[in-house]
C-alpha cells in the first residue's frame, strides 16, 4: 500500500496570544510577541496586516501552505487557511466575505477574470466570484486537491494528492479530461508537482519519478520520461517544470537530481545528481533551486553550480523574485537572499514562521504566516 511520508498536522500545545485589533501591536513587529524590532526599511515596510485564524488550545506548530492569490482588478486577496476557510480580503486588510469548507488547504487559489479557483482539501474544486465569494460552480474530484489551479485556455487544471490531473471547463465546471499515474509503493515526499502549460502542451511530474508531456486539449500523452535515477523510494518529481526561451525544460527528481530536457522530445541535454530539490525558479539564465537544507543557483545552459546557501535542517519552499531579491520561505522565516551571491541579507519571522510562498503583485508581497496572519509588505529596492 502506498504510504506518504508527510503527516497530518494535529493539535498540540503552545497556542499563544489572542486575536486583537490591528492597532494593538506595532505594525512592523510580530503580532503575537509584539516584538518592536523593525525590519530594515531598505527591504520592505508593512503596509497592513490582519489576523485570519483564531488560535486554538493545544495547537502545536501551526502551518499554512496556501499562497495568497490576488484579484488584479479589485485588489482583493483570496486567502485559504488551515481552518478550511476561504476569505476575500479587501485592500487594507478587511475581510469582506468567507466560505467554510470541511478541510484545510494544501495550495493556494488562482484568480482569472474575476473568478477565484480554489483547490479544496475536501476534494472539491470551487469557482467563486472574487468580489463577493458567491459560488459559480463546484467540481467534485473526490480526491484531495494539492496544487494551485492553472489555466489552459478554456480549462482549469488541478492535481490531487493521489497523482490525478483533472481538467475542468471554466464556464460550466464540468469534467473535460483527466490523466492519472499510480503512486509507487513505499514512501513519497510531501508535495505535488504543479502543471506547466506552454502552448498546447502540459508538463507535469509525478510521484513515480516520471515527467510527462500531455496535449492540453485532450490529455493524451505526447511523451514521458523516467527521472528516478534508479532509486526505489522518494522517486517524486514534485517541482513545477520551468521552460526557457530556447525550448529547454527544467525539472528535478527528489532522488534523481536536476535535469534539462528538450521540451519537444523529452531528450536529456544535461543533468546534475544533487538530491532533495523540490522547487525551481528561473530568471534569465539562472535557475534557482530550493529543497532540503539548501538554496542553489545554477547556470541554465550547462547546469554549473554558481552558489549554494545552506539552510541547516530547514527545507526551502518555493522561492519568488521581487525587487532584485530572492525571497525564500523556509518554515521558520522569510529569507531575503542576494541572487548574485547567495548571501542571506535578512530573515523575517512574522510569528511561527512562513511555509507558503508570498504572492508578488507589483511592489507588494502578500504573505500568509504560519500563525494565520495575512501581511501586505511594500517592497523596496529595484529590479524584478
Amino acid at each position: 500500500m502506498t504510504r506518504r511520508s508527510w503527516k497530518r498536522w494535529v493539535a498540540g500545545v503552545g497556542a499563544v496570544g489572542l486575536l486583537g485589533a490591528c492597532s494593538s501591536v506595532p505594525i512592523h513587529g510580530n503580532p503575537v510577541s509584539s516584538e518592536r524590532q523593525q525590519p530594515p526599511s531598505s527591504f520592505f515596510e508593512v503596509d497592513w496586516w490582519t489576523p485570519l485564524v483564531a488560535p486554538t488550545s493545544w495547537e502545536y506548530s501551526p502551518r499554512e501552505f496556501a499562497t495568497p492569490a490576488v484579484d488584479p482588478d479589485s485588489g482583493r486577496v483570496i486567502a485559504l487557511t488551515r481552518d478550511g476557510v476561504i476569505r476575500g480580503v479587501a485592500p487594507g486588510g478587511t475581510v469582506e466575505w468567507s466560505l467554510k469548507t470541511p478541510n484545510r488547504f494544501a495550495a493556494g487559489a488562482t484568480v482569472n477574470e474575476g473568478v477565484a479557483y480554489v483547490p479544496g482539501g475536501d476534494g472539491t474544486l470551487y469557482a467563486l466570484d472574487a468580489r463577493s465569494g458567491a459560488i459559480k460552480w463546484k467540481y467534485e474530484a473526490g480526491e484531495s486537491l494539492a496544487t494551485t489551479p492553472v489555466m489552459a485556455g478554456s480549462l482549469v487544471l488541478v492535481v490531487s494528492e493521489a497523482d490525478t490531473l483533472f481538467a475542468v471547463d471554466t464556464e460550466t465546471g464540468k469534467w473535460a479530461w483527466q490523466y492519472r499515474r499510480d503512486p509507487p509503493s513505499g514512501f513519497t515526499i510531501h508535495g505535488v508537482s504543479t502543471p506547466l502549460v506552454k502552448g498546447d502542451t502540459v508538463y507535469l511530474g509525478f510521484s513515480d519519478g516520471y515527467l510527462v508531456a500531455l496535449d492540453a486539449k485532450g490529455g493524451t500523452s505526447k511523451w514521458e520520461k523516467s527521472l528516478a535515477g534508479g532509486a526505489t523510494e522518494y522517486l517524486d518529481v514534485d517541482t513545477q517544470p520551468v521552460v526557457d526561451d530556447a525550448g529547454r525544460l527544467y525539472v528535478a527528481s527528489y532522488q534523481g537530481g536536476l535535469y534539462a530536457l528538450n521540451a519537444e522530445t523529452g531528450d536529456m541535454e544535461w543533468s546534475s545528481t544533487v538530491a532533495g530539490i523540490t522547487s525551481l525558479l528561473m530568471r534569465g539564465q539562472i535557475l534557482f533551486a530550493t529543497g532540503n537544507g539548501r538554496v542553489d543557483a545554477y547556470l541554465s545552459d550547462t547546469g554549473k553550480l554558481l552558489w549554494s546557501h545552506s539552510l541547516g535542517e530547514r527545507a526551502g519552499q518555493m522561492p519568488v523574485m521581487a525587487r532584485g531579491v530572492l525571497i525564500v520561505p523556509n518554515q521558520r522565516a522569510l529569507l531575503f537572499v542576494d541572487p548574485k551571491t547567495g548571501q542571506s541579507r535578512l530573515a523575517w519571522n512574522p510569528g511561527d514562521g512562513v511555509s507558503a510562498s508570498p504572492h508578488i503583485q507589483g511592489s507588494t508581497a502578500y504573505v500568509l504566516s504560519n500563525n494565520g496572519y495575512l501581511y501586505a509588505l511594500r517592497l523596496q529596492g529595484s529590479g524584478g
